[in-house]
């Protein structure tokens, strides 16, 4: 881990840093079994956090292992800096499962990012582990309209480079935004977050940790 007492100039330089160990390749022959969400929950002028981590077995859709953590906000809100404000409290989660997973689905970018560099790659990479980002809108890029059946897909395309996908998981809702973290290629993200829906907008990944930590941060008022 480096230091996160950083200023959001030091921040971007720590990006870009890190942006070289991306590993966009899935690793070969690859079938993960336990996946698992993380999302972090906070309130507008609270300077407190609460992340979670839900692991499920993709054979049988059941949560095999699941951890919280509360934290102290030190970074402030800079879009495009979001990984250093949250990743302190998804990392203090992480310390406290008991199951580790294969890949880790984040609520948030990964390479959909105007350096490339977005939540899931930089958690990916700092946990050395198979990541994806998998958001609810679009932080760059644009894309051509979705055929409304569920499984649509249409690249997301920024300054000419497709950085991720447009997913649509239930018929006629709005899709979600699929890109890879680390160690992860593009054909097996959306692969994946198509394996892990289960008829709602979001996969049951990212979802079950979004209720997870709502709970928590309602129980903590």
């Amino acid at each position: 881990m480096h230091d996160w007492n950083l200023t959001p100039t030091e921040a971007v330089a720590a990006q870009r840093e890190l942006r070289a160990r991306l590993v966009t390749e899935a690793p070969p022959a690859w079938s993960p079994r336990l996946v698992a969400g993380a999302d972090v929950s906070m309130d507008r002028d609270s300077p407190r956090a609460w992340a979670g981590l839900v692991v499920i077995d993709a054979q049988t859709m059941e949560t095999v292992d699941q951890a919280t953590a509360e934290v102290t906000l030190r970074f402030p809100y800079v879009p495009g800096l979001l990984s250093f404000r949250e990743l302190p409290a998804v990392f203090a989660a992480w310390e406290r499962l008991a199951t580790r997973p294969d890949v880790v689905i984040f609520d948030g970018v990964g390479y959909a990012h105007p350096r490339r560099f977005g939540l899931a790659c930089h958690g990916g990479v700092l946990l050395d582990t198979p990541s994806i980002g998998c958001a609810k809108s679009i932080l760059v890029g644009t894309h051509e309209p979705l055929d409304e059946r569920r499984g649509s897909t249409a690249p997301l395309v920024h300054r000419g480079e497709i950085v991720g996908m447009a997913v649509r998981l239930r018929e006629r809702t709005r899709p979600v935004y699929v890109s890879i973290g680390h160690r992860m290629s593009l054909d097996v993200a959306v692969a994946l977050v198509q394996r892990m829906a289960v008829g709602f907008r979001e996969p049951e990944t990212t979802r079950r940790a979004h209720r997870l930590v709502n709970d928590l941060r309602r129980q903590a008022r």
